[in-house]
């Protein structure tokens, strides 16, 4: 059953996803590997710790956001900007972290720019009392939100909601399972996103959401329709050719052998196959390229970024915090 809660709190929850709290300063042996890992990498990541947005490439780090509450960092096509999350609302900034501005007064989950600059992508309450897939124009002051999905909102007045910017609490498993980080394709012809008409059928399920014509396609399900496990589908994250889709996953099955804690999946967006990358635990991936990830990882007991080989399983360590974004090479 789909409440309008789930969505509200899926804000404050991704703030608190896999913060590893204050900075553990790297054995010297984890420095010098992250310094190799990171100086081979093309671009900045952008990532959370603590509550707030940082950017590093290499050695130092620099720190775009004060006071905490900030959330999901994602950058724009051109690496100029970053769309993120402040104390549940959509807001935008320099990648320098100047020129802080908010987009929208609505309560926000993880935002994607579409591949033109023009639009984000948010989720929010829809006319259902559900979450639900907006997009907002990216430079136009005072801009309204236009409803993506479910398409059957496109002509209703937008819901109203109060914003809220409750912390989360519970495990890694209850704080993810309701975040709802949306991801628009490269193609920008489609969006990613938990949820959707399929929840209808299933308990939990992760849909690819066709914007031209509103029709949803399931790609992960779990619970009801026949399934016999439980678990959830979140964070999407698209590669740059959209020939793989990735996400964030946790099953329960009817068996110790068919449970699988947290992980990533692999989604061939042409065959359809699936595939597990990484180890337990990893999470919230981010491509640089086709053979490599930065994504969230487990070390010392805290979240730490790693670059992952995506055939090979090797990773090495960056440094402590969460929810990566890379920024795009300039086309």
């Amino acid at each position: 059953m789909r409440i309008s809660g789930r969505v509200a709190g899926s804000v404050a929850l991704a703030a608190a996803v896999g913060l590893g709290g204050s900075l553990v300063p790297p054995a010297s042996a984890e420095a010098a590997a992250a310094e190799a890992a990171a100086q081979s990498l093309p671009s900045l990541v952008a990532y959370v710790r603590g509550g707030d947005v940082y950017v590093s490439k290499g050695a130092t780090e620099q720190r775009l956001t004060t006071g905490g509450g900030h959330a999901r960092p994602r950058w724009s096509p051109n690496g100029q900007q970053l769309a993120f999350l402040k104390k549940g609302q959509l807001w935008a900034m320099k990648a320098d972290g100047t020129g802080q501005r908010q987009l929208a007064t609505r309560t926000a989950a993880g935002p994607s720019w579409s591949p033109d600059g023009k639009w984000i992508a948010f989720a929010s309450m829809s006319c259902t009392g559900g979450p639900g897939v907006y997009r907002i124009a990216a430079t136009t002051a005072g801009a309204k939100p236009e409803v993506l999905f479910p398409s059957s909102c496109r002509e209703e007045d937008l819901p109203e909601e109060a914003a809220t910017d409750s912390p989360a609490t519970g495990s890694l498993n209850d704080r993810l399972r309701t975040d709802d980080a949306v991801a628009w394709s490269p193609d920008g012809t489609r969006v990613a996103f938990r949820g959707g008409d399929c929840e209808s059928t299933y308990d939990a399920c992760l849909s690819i959401g066709t914007v031209a014509t509103g029709e949803e396609k399931t790609v992960a399900s779990y619970g009801g329709g026949g399934s016999q496990n439980s678990g959830f589908a979140v964070v999407p994250s698209w590669r740059s050719d959209g020939a793989k889709l990735s996400w964030t996953a946790y099953q329960e099955g009817e068996t110790p052998a068919e449970t699988k804690p947290v992980h990533l999946v692999e989604y061939d967006t042409v065959s359809g196959t699936k595939r597990t990358v990484g180890g337990a635990l990893d999470r919230e991936l981010s491509y640089v390229d086709a053979g490599r990830a930065v994504i969230t990882s487990q070390n010392k007991g805290g979240s730490w970024l790693a670059v992952l080989g995506l055939a090979t399983g090797t990773r090495t360590l960056l440094r402590s915090g969460s929810q990566p974004s890379v920024q795009p090479l300039p086309r």
